[in-house]
């Protein structure tokens, strides 16, 4: 009774194991496009990205990936305006974001980690040391578990994460191809390698491509479509910069949009964007700078030459400064512009004459 009562036993616990694993490596089939998608545009490297969400979500099994499509454990925090849900984490009832699609969850992730100060450093990294990075957000704090960083480098170790880290979005789907073979026999996932079953991707935060009719021929008209479409998709590769004023997190607009398309994107309000960036107006021109936090007091040189038709706003976010503050440096009035050539003090105020 007692061999029977054994062998059941680990026979349940072998099933189980088994489970556990075939949810792991399911998981990685599914989201590894979006975590190299992610080490695309914001530089964090896709075998971190995963074992994060591996570890998270437990293989995706977790109520907030099952419920709010939340893969990182991300809390509301003050700036979330989206939808939320209560779960128990390190409290009871704490507030976690809500998302409409796990797309969305590992966008936000990449964003939450390359827009705060704590994780600057990590962007010092090589992008394909995952033991580097697992110690570095861990020694940033990204979780309290003294083993995290460990952790991590298991779960990179024993799936080969790290092969993501050496291909594109482009080759992603044939490299979990080649590490999953028997997904040759899977219909959904090869007709995502075959053209003509392909179909586009549409992500919440692709624009909507609205061609104004013109009589005019089908050639030109469809030469209209595709430079609209480019622009669209310059947009949307938008990638957030480290400034050297003390690492603040810019951007620099690609192509004329708006503050609306930023906010969006970056879900960061329209007024604080507008408040830090101090902005008359809510149109953004191709190449403008935008800061996705607010600006420091001083800059990071003493002193900069004005050049020829520059105002006081241009040097402010050229240099990460805010505008009141360098008019006070300065001893000038608001609106006042500099002349071409004017000394501007940027961290010491001007001298008096």
């Amino acid at each position: 009774m007692k061999r029977l009562f054994l062998f059941v036993s680990l026979l349940v616990l072998s099933k189980f194991s088994a489970q556990a694993w075939a949810t792991e490596d399911q998981y990685i089939q599914k989201f590894a496009k979006y975590a190299v998608e992610e080490m695309e545009k914001y530089k964090i490297p896709a075998s971190i990205t995963l074992a994060q969400g591996l570890l998270e979500t437990g293989g995706g099994q977790s109520r907030l990936a099952q419920e709010g499509k939340n893969h990182f454990g991300i809390k509301c925090k003050e700036e979330w305006t989206g939808k939320t849900m209560k779960h128990t984490d390190d409290a009871p009832n704490e507030c976690f974001r809500v998302y409409d699609d796990p797309r969305q969850s590992y966008e936000d992730h990449s964003i939450f980690l390359s827009t705060r100060k704590y994780y600057a450093n990590l962007f010092n990294l090589n992008m394909k040391d995952y033991k580097a990075w697992a110690h570095g957000l861990k020694k940033a704090g990204y979780a309290t578990n003294p083993r995290y960083a460990s952790i991590l480098i298991s779960k990179i170790e024993k799936y080969r994460l790290y092969e993501y880290d050496d291909t594109s979005s482009k080759e992603v789907l044939y490299a979990v191809l080649k590490m999953y073979p028997d997904l040759k026999d899977d219909r959904t996932f090869m007709a995502q390698l075959e053209p003509s079953k392909m179909v586009s991707k549409k992500t919440k935060d692709q624009v909507t491509v609205e061609v104004p009719y013109k009589q005019t021929s089908y050639a030109q008209q469809q030469k209209r479509v595709e430079r609209i479409k480019t622009k669209a998709e310059i947009l949307n590769s938008i990638l957030i910069k480290t400034h050297p004023n003390d690492g603040l997190r810019y951007i620099v607009i690609p192509e004329d949009t708006n503050v609306k398309f930023i906010a969006d994107k970056f879900r960061v309000s329209e007024s604080r964007l507008i408040k830090w960036n101090e902005l008359q107006s809510d149109v953004l021109k191709k190449n403008d700078i935008v800061f996705l936090e607010s600006k420091n007091s001083s800059g990071n040189t003493a002193i900069y030459k004005a050049e020829s038709g520059e105002d006081m706003h241009d040097i402010a976010q050229k240099f990460g400064i805010k505008l009141n503050k360098l008019y006070a440096k300065n001893r000038m009035d608001e609106g006042q512009k500099p002349s071409a050539g004017q000394l501007i003090y940027l961290i010491d105020k001007k001298p008096r004459n």
